[in-house]
């Protein structure tokens, strides 16, 4: 039976805040910036970005895995933690502002767990703050061995394992080197760890009822870390029997997920996710280890037992086992202050918060550059009506697009991009520099982000902030038709780094990257640019069409029937089509009365 859980709680919107304050008063070496409830950063105290003289390391995700992430701030590990609301990713204004607060000459290094909003929020923070001139990079861990490998793009979990991979970009950042060597070492550690977690009890959100999902006497195998259902339930066993399948699912060779065989140096981390006792914890690693030794032939090298990310008040444990030659040894066991990899924090305590600083590029830009201009060249003119022609397709497509998203998806693909669409409409009445083709592209991601949420609205968000980027490294005065392409191709390039489809996987891709090859294809053979345009439009829309015949491997078509989707194509696809089509003949029909 479901019933109230217990929590020592005030109001459960601000636990996050109110955990932070309390940490910040426990360690005096952390500090928080002041811009709750939007932004929830902590950070070490000692660093201030525009001076700091080494690589940042910055983490974050979901709260409700204390102490993970903030709880790994500190000299040697951590430079800073941006926290989102309880298992929700941290939104892309909160990364920013913690890149903006840490980061120095040498950049960052984001490591990110491997979900997808993770995933999203981090990789369009990444490019906005590239955007800004820091120098970043971003490692991806995903360290579970619970699941087969998947057949579409969302991968193996991050779990406990990234606190490895924390510690070891930590000392590597300590040293002094270069942000390709710690994204190097960080990625590399990545790929040595793996991770199983068991479950006891279902987690607990605040000021929600406990689930009754787990019956009694029953356990979850190969859970993850937000509450969701695990791989199988089976029966309680004694631990001997319950760690012995952990470790051989970790160091299957089937999966073969952890490049770990017989004879290997590995390094041991036991972690409680949230309600197991230490003597439960210290019972499991007195077993793993022996298990490790003798029916693994593996040699253990450090043993690291506690609660490092945990699910809120879970019942159960994880185990990650690490490859470790004696240079990650050596990165694992480099000094930190960071309070909870078993070191404490000392020192004079300084002021508890900090200001959130602010984007350098908004000190810099006047009203002018934010402001449509008095009198369009010809180029504006051209870009004015591509964007409302594109804008206003978005619109009257709403209801088709929400029906092929009501048979394939959530139903709400229209709505979604109808809001961006109102928006950019909206905006680029007032806003749009349209004579700066590079800064109007920048502003049409500020409306879309502003508006639209969910999936789309963080990738359309990538997609216009990387072909900013590239506009505005390679063009000049005048933006050429191979400007554009190339623009379109690191938008493509991005969309696809960060959110993992490709070409194939049913996504608006499938409409974007056969509009690409014929648009360079016909421009590199020295074909009209508008003829090329229109081309490609063609490609567009046929490209969209085929996404009817396309097995999903992204998003929540991946759950949807192979003879549903035969029926309907992509809606994400169809609109990203609409709008380049729109924008292709509305550039045509300009050329031609200009």
């Amino acid at each position: 039976m479901a019933f109230q859980s217990k929590k020592l709680i005030n109001d459960p919107n601000d636990v996050v805040t109110e955990f932070i304050e309390g940490l910040i008063e426990t360690y005096p070496g952390l500090q928080y910036l002041d811009g709750f409830p939007e932004v929830k950063v902590v950070l070490r105290a000692d660093v201030s970005g525009a001076k700091y003289d080494k690589v940042a390391v910055i983490s974050g995700g979901g709260s409700g895995h204390e102490p993970a992430h903030a709880g790994f701030v500190g000299e040697g590990m951590l430079t800073a933690a941006i926290c989102g609301d309880v298992f929700a990713s941290p939104n892309v204004d909160s990364i920013l502002a913690g890149i903006r607060a840490v980061t120095g000459p040498m950049g960052c290094l984001l490591i990110v767990k491997n979900y997808t909003g993770d995933r999203l929020n981090f990789g369009l923070a990444a490019e906005q703050a590239k955007s800004e001139g820091y120098k970043v990079e971003m490692v991806i861990v995903g360290d579970d061995c619970a699941l087969p490998p998947p057949r579409g793009i969302a991968g193996r979990r991050g779990l406990a394992g990234t606190i490895l991979v924390h510690k070891v970009a930590g000392a590597a950042a300590a040293c002094g080197l270069p942000l390709s060597d710690v994204a190097a070492e960080a990625k590399c550690a990545s790929e040595m760890v793996g991770t199983m977690g068991v479950a006891l009890s279902v987690c607990t959100l605040p000021g929600q009822v406990t689930s009754d999902r787990l019956g009694p006497g029953k356990m979850e195998l190969g859970l993850g870390i937000h509450g969701e259902p695990g791989a199988a339930v089976a029966d309680l066993q004694p631990v001997d029997v319950v760690v012995s399948h952990v470790l051989k699912e970790i160091l299957s060779s089937e999966t073969n997920y952890v490049p770990i065989t017989r004879g290997s140096r590995v390094v041991l981390l036991i972690n409680g996710l949230g309600a197991t006792p230490l003597m439960e914890l210290m019972i499991i690693a007195g077993k793993a280890v022996p298990g490790l030794q003798l029916e693994h032939g593996l040699a253990v090298d450090r043993v690291y037992t506690g609660s490092f990310m945990t699910s809120l008040d879970m019942a159960g444990f994880s185990i990650s086992v690490m490859k470790a030659d004696q240079a990650c040894l050596d990165r694992l066991d480099a000094p930190t202050k960071a309070p909870n990899w078993p070191v404490g924090a000392e020192g004079n305590r300084p002021p508890a918060k900090i200001p959130v600083p602010l984007p350098p590029s908004h000190s810099i830009q006047s009203d002018k550059t934010l402001s449509r201009p008095e009198k369009l060249s010809p180029q504006g003119h051209m870009l004015e009506a591509a964007i409302e022609a594109a804008a206003t397709e978005i619109v009257t497509l709403r209801d088709n697009l929400n029906e092929w998203d009501s048979k394939v998806g959530d139903g709400d693909c229209g709505s979604t991009m109808f809001r961006g669409a109102v928006a950019i409409l909206e905006d680029m009445k007032k806003y749009y520099p349209l004579n700066d083709p590079a800064e109007t592209v920048n502003e049409i991601e500020s409306s879309i982000r502003r508006v639209m949420g969910g999936t789309s609205g963080i990738l359309y968000s990538i997609f216009c902030k990387a072909a900013y980027a590239k506009l505005k490294a390679d063009a000049e005065s005048v933006v050429t038709a191979l400007h554009w392409a190339d623009a379109l191709e690191a938008a493509i390039a991005a969309v696809s780094k960060y959110g993992g489809a490709s070409a194939g996987y049913r996504t608006l891709l499938d409409a974007l990257i056969p509009a690409l090859s014929a648009l360079k294809e016909r421009l590199n053979a020295g074909d009209d640019p508008v003829d090329a345009f229109i081309i490609s439009a063609e490609a567009v829309s046929a490209g969209a069409e085929s996404t009817k015949h396309m097995q999903a491997q992204a998003g929540r078509s991946t759950y949807v029937p192979g003879d549903v989707l035969a029926s309907v194509p992509d809606p994400g696809a169809m609109a990203a089509a609409a709008w380049y089509r729109a924008a292709a003949l509305a550039v045509k029909e300009k050329y031609n009365t200009a």
